[in-house]
């Protein structure tokens, strides 16, 4: 296990000796202090002033500064340096002047480099540290250079800003402008200071601790792309941990004596949250909460998130929680009451120690080691999630280990906890391959074929694309690729691993959607305009190019796919082979249900349990969009159809059902209809027994589908799967993954709120208080246990399935066997067996 400890050893401590000592900086390790500072609360139109001021800085500094507009992310372009800082961090040289860099030796034997063809299956681009007998050498580092435009255009930046502010009239400030704005010269000031790679500046320091292998191990760590469509052998280990915890989890859930149990029938259950902001964050977190109070969470083998989701599973593993989920609700309390972009409270965890060195880490290793890396707002916006979710109440404890993904590890190799998946998309945009077309009519049409999003996940294992059918180890995220392996910095090290807080912009960056999805928010809202239906069906028209245009640009890292033509699946689009960054967003633009990930081949999942906090979970219907996915892509055992019944389809059972009720005289219609009375009334009893909705065409809390692994023997459309009414429909041989759906819903158990009708309580509010905290954990536990019997019969019945199926198996295997030994003679047959026994034998 690499990189998750500081006092790793490499053999010789070469470099201890030659460490540049930075004279006044202290870690908080050396008694450094921050004073507390008073709550500050603001209200909605103080918090609208600010954001507006605060857009207006931003925007006036970044023409001045870079002369572009405030929605155009940063460059940080090559030129020449004009640093105090001429030579940049030691430079490591290679271990003999013109020798070629040699391949660091491979974990293990079987692996082999991708260029030379002969791809391994299931390693991780993982490899063991190089020799230790490199040479430290304080020569310029040549790709320092290529960095300084780009980050004095971000340190001029910040102090245009502060004059922007401070520029402002007395009066106008005494009466219009919050006493904190006043605060904001001196903090930009000082964020000037500590970004502006002065001596002993905070900016200097991150810089020479990004070049350190004692505090970075992972910069002398080689690394090449994986091409594979099963899992990483990290991943494969993990599984074998992990099942002697759930074996015992599923004993203690199910009742059964652990030594009864058969490691080949336990359940791969799989937990999914949605995406939906803070909605999401905070009704996840209770509803992982109840399935830990129940038992069902020490069953599950995997985790995924979308957007909050993914905020959910990045506080589970870090200090913060401590692995439990009650003490993340505390947490939650204690951080969600003040805007993410509250102005002072932001500045002042960026600008003073100890957190400003853990939280601008990433954005100082960024664009000092990326020639021409993209910086933009969601970057921005990663670093103030980081601001409200990554530090604790006491703003002194924050721990170093929880910034890195691959850090996770430390909770998950021995099995102990579920493998968490974070998931992001890449939107693929056909428009530059018809540029060559002569034909401009075929061209248009060419270009308005529909496009898609090609999905990412992170775990602390791997970074992997399934259309890519390639991935590179956690570790290496933010260093830069070539033809499938790294790319060595000019002074022989690597970058270190991107750091979380910009990985937290890139899950939740639902804002940067596009412009047919932001349309589709506010369709609603102006539906009753004059004129409104004019407009409507003339933006509808022009769909297909707005679903291409993205106001806001997508984070950007490196792509490791860069030069890999000939390497990958032929079905991989020429512009991800060309392109030196990888623009992703929110997995949510694709679908707001992290379902794909769990469908790879290697997972085996057999049992998914999807907690859906979207905005609107009927209208969405983020279910029914995995068909798609299950069918394009031969998928056994998905129930097609799960999800909300389509509006029209229960208007068209209503109708056939009145014309099947049409009678001849009134004697046969009061016949049928009391014998209607009495089937709708058993049923009714028998569905609010299960806390049901009895309403054609909605859910309840708990819903569940099971699809099916049988052939299908015609070209007709497969028929759509109808939700579990009895468990033995779960214990068919034929059966295949099980679906548990638990859409956030009113109860009329919990008064008060409402997730389709409370204010607080939208994908775009970012301040919660803790009563309104409160209420959604209420809500989000109370639906748990209206399906929590039924959910613990699922597990039951795929249990036995699986069991059932083992000891048929198994039977049939015996009879296979004997059968066998006996034809070749192994076996003597007893009296009377055999095709010519008689009396004498």
């Amino acid at each position: 296990m690499y990189g998750l400890r500081r006092g790793f050893h490499y053999g010789e401590r070469w470099l201890v000796a030659t460490r540049r000592k930075l004279p006044c900086r202290k870690t908080p390790s050396e008694g450094c202090h921050q004073t507390r500072r008073p709550s500050l609360q603001i209200t909605s139109p103080v918090l609208l002033a600010a954001l507006t001021t605060g857009f207006l800085c931003i925007a006036t500094s970044f023409h001045d500064a870079t002369g572009c507009t405030a929605f155009r992310g940063l460059r940080a372009d090559s030129s020449e340096s004009g640093s105090w800082w001429p030579s940049g961090p030691p430079t490591i040289l290679s271990r003999k002047e013109g020798q070629k860099r040699e391949g660091s030796k491979s974990i293990n034997d079987n692996y082999h480099n991708v260029e030379d063809g002969d791809v391994d299956h299931e390693k991780s681009g993982q490899l063991e540290p190089p020799p230790q007998s490199r040479i430290v050498s304080q020569s310029g580092d040549e790709e320092t250079k290529n960095a300084e435009f780009g980050w004095q255009g971000i340190t001029t930046t910040v102090a245009t800003a502060s004059k922007s502010v401070s520029s402002v009239g007395d009066t106008i400030v005494d009466y219009f402008i919050p006493e904190w704005v006043k605060m904001l010269p001196g903090f930009f000031t000082k964020l000037q200071n500590e970004l502006s790679m002065a001596p002993g500046s905070l900016a200097e320091e991150i810089w020479w601790e990004a070049n350190d292998p004692e505090i970075n191990p992972e910069i002398i760590w080689d690394a090449v792309v994986r091409v594979s469509n099963d899992v990483c052998n990290e991943e494969k280990a993990f599984l074998r941990h992990r099942q002697a915890y759930t074996k015992r989890g599923l004993a203690k859930y199910l009742d059964i004596p652990e030594k009864d149990i058969n490691p080949d029938d336990i359940p791969i259950i799989a937990l999914c949250g949605s995406g939906g902001g803070l909605r999401a964050l905070v009704a996840g977190t209770s509803s992982y909460l109840s399935t830990h109070e129940a038992g069902l969470f020490d069953c599950v083998t995997y985790t995924a998130g979308v957007s909050g989701s993914c905020w959910l599973q990045t506080l589970y593993y870090s200090s913060l929680s401590g692995r439990n989920h009650q003490k993340l609700i505390k947490h939650l309390k204690n951080r969600l009451g003040i805007h993410i972009a509250f102005p002072p409270t932001a500045l002042a965890l960026l600008s003073s120690a100890p957190t400003n060195k853990y939280l601008l880490s990433g954005l100082v290793e960024k664009t000092k080691g990326i020639p021409n890396a993209d910086f933009g707002i969601v970057d921005i916006y990663g670093l103030l999630l980081a601001t409200r979710l990554l530090v604790p109440k006491g703003e002194l404890s924050i721990d170093e280990y929880d910034f890195k993904l691959s850090n996770q590890r430390r909770y998950t190799d021995d099995g102990s906890q579920p493998l968490p998946i974070y998931t992001a998309v890449r939107h693929e945009i056909p428009l530059d391959e018809q540029a060559d077309m002569k034909d401009p009519i075929a061209a248009e049409a060419e270009a308005r074929r529909e496009t898609w999003f090609q999905w990412f996940e992170f775990t602390p294992y791997e970074f992997w694309c399934e259309e890519l059918e390639a991935g590179i180890p956690t570790w290496a995220v933010g260093r830069r690729f070539e033809s499938g392996k790294t790319a060595w910095r000019d002074n022989g090290l690597a970058l270190p691993e991107l750091r979380v807080p910009l990985l937290m912009g890139i899950w939740g960056s639902a804002f940067c959607a596009t412009l047919s999805h932001y349309y589709k928010e506010i369709r609603p809202v102006v539906k009753g305009l004059a004129g409104f239906a004019g407009i409507d069906e003339l933006i509808s028209e022009r769909d297909d190019e707005l679903i291409k245009l993205h106001p806001i640009e997508p984070a950007a890292i490196p792509n490791f796919a860069l030069g890999m033509r000939g390497k990958l699946p032929s079905s991989c689009p020429e512009s991800i082979l060309e392109a030196s960054n990888l623009q992703l967003m929110d997995a949510g633009m694709s679908n707001n249900l992290p379902i794909y990930p769990l469908l790879r081949p290697g997972r085996n999942v057999d049992i998914i349990i999807a907690f859906d906090a979207s905005a609107d979970v009927k209208t969405d219907n983020w279910l029914r969009v995995a068909d798609g996915y299950a069918r394009q892509r031969g998928i056994k055992g998905w129930p097609i159809g799960a999800g909300w019944p389509p509006s029209d389809q229960s208007q068209k059972e209503i109708a056939e059902d009145l014309d099947a009720a049409q009678a001849e005289t009134e004697e046969v219609a009061t016949a049928k209809m009391d014998r209607a009375k009495k089937d709708y009334d058993k049923h009714a009893e028998k569905e609010a027994e299960n806390g049901k909705s009895m309403a054609p065409d909605d859910l309840s809390y708990c819903n569940v589908w099971i699809g099916t692994t049988e052939e299908r023997t015609s070209a007709s459309e497969a028929p759509h799967s109808k939700r579990v009414e009895e468990d033995w429909e779960l214990m068919q041989p034929s059966a295949g993954i099980a679906v548990i759906y638990f859409p956030f819903l009113a109860n009329p158990k919990v008064e008060g709120v409402d997730p389709k009708t409370s204010d607080f309580m939208s994908t775009w509010n970012f301040v919660y208080t803790p009563e309104q905290i409160d209420t959604v954990v209420e809500l989000a536990r109370t639906n748990f246990q209206e399906g929590e019997e039924q959910t613990r019969r699922v597990v039951r019945a795929v249990y036995e399935r699986k069991k059932a199926k083992r000891v048929e198996a198994e039977r049939e295997e015996k009879r296979r066997q004997r059968q066998w030994k006996m034809r070749v003679g192994l076996v003597q047959m007893k009296l009377g067996q055999g095709d010519h026994g008689d009396h004498f034998s």
